[in-house]
């Protein structure tokens, strides 16, 4: 992996460092806040990083 790569989280399902390059949406929820899908390089399951 890339260092210089920004890391979004964590993959809920296996742990797996999940960095910019998979990022598939980004959005802002009703509270303000953004968030994040992304697709898993490990498992490869979209998920939302954490």
């Amino acid at each position: 992996m890339n260092s210089d790569a920004s890391e979004l989280g964590q993959c809920p399902e296996c742990g797996e460092g999940i960095s910019e390059v998979w990022l598939l949406v980004k959005y802002e929820k009703d509270d303000g806040t953004e968030g994040v899908w992304a697709e898993c390089p490990s498992c490869e399951d979209v998920v939302a990083p954490e």
